[in-house]
């Protein structure tokens, strides 16, 4: 029996479905963080449950091959780059492995590395491709501002000033607003006494139009000086607002500085309620040929570049001739319903999110896009109501799930319909494996599959599939 807090020495055999390695002490699994397959390793265990233990690294005694110096001096603590201690073609190796693995054993394709092409990897070996990064801002025991990033599994800031995900110019951003809240004596949000201003900093980025927009996540509704407890709120902003406006727009790209509120003691970054302080209320992009409005609230992918090819392989996919009718569920704010529109004869996105709708239907007029329409609701009711009373086809499925995968009544529901295609675009393996289980069982075909590493460093995978309906289903 092992025991907490002892070390061992063991060879890490294998990676685990976050990155970390996975060791053996008899019949215990050990999960060790920053080990590497083939590290040859003192651990010192951490945590037992039944079956399996987690373990710290604690010293190397042989470094296995796949190991790379981590370029981040904040690797080994910052909760973002799991895999940066391995090098970048082990990196890739492994998610491919860890999608075919998937579909192989929990989707029950036995040709599946027949299927498979060979996995997308990332510009620049997965570093810089980020147009989003959201700041924490707190106090170090000191009394000191400290803005990076949290500890992994923590709520612990990581102290930062440069992130090797990030472009460059996020990092003179955040030195501005470190010097700013210095100056001006802002006061960070405090988790534990709900007291304190500034929670988070959120900066987001067309990287095809070079435009930025910087939210401030308060725990009120602006920056001002406090009187008597309270805001002073006598005038169209409060004391300091002016200064922070002045203070950013001399950084190139700036369009937009938004104050989002977020009162709650929650976890949740942003809040509800938006206030443009000084620019637009939104930033754009481009994908492709297709243009997109962004605001705070807005999912859009946060590797603009994968983002392109991933996109363009899920059309690739969906073999469109011109006529079809496709529907895009989970559609977000229509980033691939106006790719499908291009091709199709009509697209039918739905999301359950009022707001991205609302983004969706501003983003095709955008782009003048006319046989694009879209619907708020669940997909699972959406889409049988207009097939049953409106008699809507569907050509081609197109799903885009969060990482819980689809729902199991949208399934059966893609099932009854059944369209030709189905193109699945997944950020989970597992329950991308899951769900193509389901729809071959229920007459398709998986044609094709391909992974796209969108997040260099870390141990996530997007993967697009394409399923075909058998022909001996009819």
């Amino acid at each position: 029996m092992i025991e907490k807090n002892h070390d061992y020495e063991l060879t890490i055999e294998d990676y685990g479905n976050d990155g970390e390695g996975i060791g053996r002490i008899g019949d215990f699994v050990v999960f060790v963080k920053d080990a590497a397959k083939g590290d040859r390793a003192i651990v010192r265990i951490t945590k037992v449950k039944k079956s399996y233990a987690y373990g710290r690294l604690m010293e190397l005694m042989t470094p296995s091959p796949d190991r790379a110096e981590p370029s981040c001096p904040h690797a080994k603590v910052c909760g973002g780059c799991s895999l940066m201690h391995i090098s970048y073609e082990k990196q890739l190796e492994w998610k491919q492995n860890k999608v075919e693995q998937a579909l192989l054993r929990i989707g029950g394709i036995a040709n599946i590395k027949e299927l498979m092409e060979p996995i997308v990897a990332c510009d620049g070996k997965g570093l810089h491709y980020r147009n989003k990064a959201q700041f924490p801002v707190g106090c170090d025991k000191d009394g000191d501002i400290t803005i990076g990033f949290y500890a992994g599994r923590s709520h612990r800031i990581i102290d930062t000033d440069s992130c090797l995900l990030q472009p460059a110019h996020f990092d003179e951003i955040i030195g501005a607003c470190r010097v700013f809240f210095e100056t001006h004596h802002i006061k960070p949000y405090d988790e534990e006494k709900g007291s304190g201003l500034v929670r988070h900093i959120v900066i987001r980025e067309g990287r095809n139009t070079g435009q930025i927009m910087v939210t401030f996540v308060l725990n009120g509704d602006g920056f001002g000086r406090r009187v008597a407890g309270k805001d002073q709120t006598d005038g169209p902003l409060f004391s300091e607002e002016q200064a922070l406006i002045d203070h950013l727009r001399s950084v190139k790209g700036i369009r937009s500085i938004i104050i989002n509120t977020n009162k709650e003691k929650t976890n949740r970054i942003l809040g509800f309620q938006n206030r443009v302080l000084w620019g637009s209320d939104v930033i754009e992009d481009t994908i492709g040929d297709v243009r997109f409005a962004i605001g705070p609230m807005s999912f859009y992918q946060v590797n603009p570049s994968q983002t392109k090819r991933m996109y363009e392989k899920a059309l690739a996919y969906a073999n469109l001739t011109g006529g079809e009718t496709v529907w895009d569920l989970y559609c977000g704010i229509g980033t691939i319903s106006l790719f499908l529109a291009k091709k199709a004869g009509k697209v039918y996105g739905v999301e359950i999110v009022e707001e991205a709708i609302e983004d969706a239907k501003r983003n095709a007029a955008l782009n003048n896009i006319q046989n694009a329409e879209f619907y708020v609701g669940k997909s699972e009711e959406i889409l049988p109501e207009k097939h049953q009373n409106e008699g809507v086809s569907a050509d081609v499925i197109v799903v885009d799930p969060p990482r819980k995968g689809c729902d199991a009544k949208l399934l059966e529901t893609i099932l009854s319909i059944a369209p030709k295609r189905v193109v699945y675009v997944s950020c989970d393996p597992a329950t991308l494996a899951r769900d193509v289980r389901i729809l071959t069982e229920g007459g398709y075909e998986l044609q094709k599959a391909c992974a796209f590493d969108n997040f260099g460093q870390t141990g996530h995978v997007e993967t697009v599939v394409s399923l075909r309906r058998s022909l001996e289903k009819g």
